[in-house]
């Protein structure tokens, strides 16, 4: 049975990774893509773990032999998911988790329309503000262009098949892990992963 793909998007600063990281830590069943990406790593930031870094010329060799099977230049810089990153795990049957923006989210659901699509939201734009500031890594003025391009990732939400609130931590990480749980209950699924037992129960007397 082909494993489910999930796309889950979110602006800068609304919580994404924490969530994300906090749900593959209840549900061993799902495994998290790691992106590539051309910019450099930031304070803490370990390659493979959380991006491939690559530089912006191996990227662009890599967009020009069709490795990607999403990317998208994002605050200048690029970013992607390989597709060698994707297609084996859902065809040995493995639940696939991408942590993507909305516009690698389109590519992703042209190709995969049943893919599954969660949105994050911040509970208000002085939290998403504070949460930016508390990285400490960016100046002012960078800060201020992130938030314009939050406004535009934002906008996008209506696109997606579910939308959370990140205001509280467990809340969100609950409720994100309930659309996972939910999602492997769809009739679909259910009907592929106990076809025997439900031929079995209706076999006439």
């Amino acid at each position: 049975m082909r494993g489910t793909l999930y796309i889950v998007a979110a602006p800068s600063g609304a919580g994404k990774s924490s969530l994300v990281n906090a749900c593959l830590a209840r549900d061993p069943n799902i495994c998290l893509s790691i992106s590539f990406t051309s910019r450099d790593p930031r304070p803490g930031e370990r390659h493979a773990e959380h991006y491939h870094f690559i530089g912006r010329e191996e990227f662009q060799r890599m967009i020009d032999a069709g490795d990607f099977f999403e990317h998208a230049l994002v605050h200048g810089d690029w970013k992607g998911t390989a597709r060698q990153s994707v297609e084996p795990q859902l065809a040995a049957g493995r639940d696939v988790l991408l942590e993507i923006d909305w516009q690698g989210a389109r590519q992703v659901r042209a190709q995969v329309p049943e893919a599954v699509s969660v949105f994050i939201l911040p509970p208000s734009r002085e939290a998403l503000l504070e949460r930016m500031r508390k990285r400490g890594q960016d100046s002012e003025a960078v800060m201020a262009a992130r938030l314009a391009a939050a406004r535009e990732e934002m906008s996008h939400y209506d696109e997606f098949d579910y939308v959370i609130v990140n205001e509280h931590f467990d809340t969100a990480v609950g409720e994100m892990c309930a659309i996972f749980a939910a999602s492997r209950l769809r009739r679909e699924a259910q009907a592929s992963r106990h076809a025997d037992l439900i031929a079995a129960l209706l076999v006439p007397d």
